[in-house]
């Protein structure tokens, strides 16, 4: 998709994860690898499609800019005390970062958190690498947010694939 059609937060949000080494392409893996299971001809440009769609939902969009600027933060060690800490190391105990990969969750239904809980534990492709504390960058926030970009987009192609099917009958 043409960055010029983009509305300024959708892109911004897009170049941020760009910038934080996260492609389409790469959460596209992840969806493929969440659905091809169960879907025999499933492509890579078909997750594509669908991750093109999560990612003009506004609500995602903001998810992404604050998780990331916060990350940021974390990496330019700004944060306050304990939150600094706790961000950097990414504590189990946490949580507030799951919460913001919920609402990305949330857009399509319960499916997603079962994809998303799946996901996290795996952590395929792009995931191990945001997990990677050795790079020493900070993706506390923004491994669990591509996750969730990748369940949303499954399961939105998983209702789709539903919706296709009833309406051949």
């Amino acid at each position: 998709m043409s960055k010029n059609k983009m509305k300024p937060l959708e892109q911004k949000a897009r170049t941020w994860m760009e910038e934080r080494g996260v492609t389409i392409h790469d959460i596209g893996e992840l969806v493929h690898y969440l659905q091809s299971p169960y879907h025999e001809e499933l492509t890579k440009e078909e997750c594509e499609r669908h991750i093109d769609k999560v990612l003009k939902k506004r609500e995602i969009q903001n998810a992404i800019v604050t998780g990331i600027q916060l990350d940021l933060l974390a990496e330019q060690n700004k944060l306050e005390q304990p939150l600094q800490d706790i961000i950097e190391r990414d504590e189990s105990l946490y949580g507030v970062d799951e919460i913001i990969a919920f609402s990305i969750i949330n857009v399509y239904g319960s499916i997603g958190f079962t994809n998303y809980g799946y996901i996290d534990k795996q952590k395929p492709g792009i995931l191990e690498k945001l997990n990677d504390k050795s790079s020493g960058e900070c993706h506390t926030f923004l491994d669990d947010i591509v996750g969730a970009i990748a369940a949303a987009a499954s399961s939105r192609l998983a209702h789709t694939y539903e919706d296709e099917l009833f309406q051949d009958d």
